[in-house]
């Protein structure tokens, strides 16, 4: 059984779509072990605890420093034997010693098809007002194993998402969300619960 701890720093509509798809059982061989934030008030956590998941904050203002932060971190998915770090709308930078601790052991939901409109400034609702501005006609979200860095890794699976005529940020925000996010995600997870997933000089691969 894959045990995964998910990373949030705000609502947690990733989350609960990680929570839905292992209840249905889109997600097979998964269980959540710990829900991590890095807001003592991200509603994220409200959803674990309904769903009866273990839940923590860890902010890194709290340590002196990113390796302080990452050992951390480290500690408390090696407590709860996490086999998969899952960054579901986590808007913290990750350290180094916790990417080197975790190699191709940490994905990550990007709300753009990598590699436009990524990098360093390039989260949330500036990666949709990025596409507008650009006048995109399609956008989309990506999966991504976590390397050193931002919004770079091997990519595991990509779905593209129509811009449409009128879309505000928020419009579009959305549409991704439900049209993108919500499916890859779990698919991503399912898939590499079910070993599934390799990846080989920087490519990852899907066994049929």
């Amino acid at each position: 059984m894959q045990k995964i701890a998910v990373c949030v720093s705000g609502g947690g509509t990733n989350l609960q779509a990680i929570i839905d798809a292992i209840d249905s059982g889109k997600i097979q061989n998964t269980q959540i072990a710990v829900v991590v934030s890095n807001k003592k008030g991200a509603f994220a956590l409200e959803r674990a605890k309904k769903a009866g998941i273990d839940n923590v904050c860890i902010c890194p203002g709290d340590f002196p420093d990113k390796d302080t932060f990452g050992r951390k971190m480290i500690e408390t998915f090696q407590k709860y034997q996490v086999d998969l770090v899952v960054l579901a709308g986590y808007l913290v930078i990750i350290p180094k010693i916790l990417i080197k601790h975790y190699p191709n052991k940490i994905i990550n939901i990007h709300p753009s098809l990598i590699p436009a409109h990524c990098g360093m400034g390039y989260y949330g609702i500036k990666v949709h007002e990025s596409v507008l501005a650009a006048g995109n006609k399609v956008t989309g979200a990506t999966v991504h194993f976590v390397d050193e860095e931002a919004d770079h890794g091997p990519i595991l699976l990509q779905k593209a998402v129509y811009v449409e005529e009128g879309d505000t940020p928020e419009i579009l925000q959305k549409r991704v969300m439900e049209q993108a996010e919500w499916k890859i995600l779990p698919e991503a997870i399912h898939l590499i619960g079910m070993g599934k997933v390799s990846v080989n000089d920087g490519i990852a691969h899907i066994q049929k």
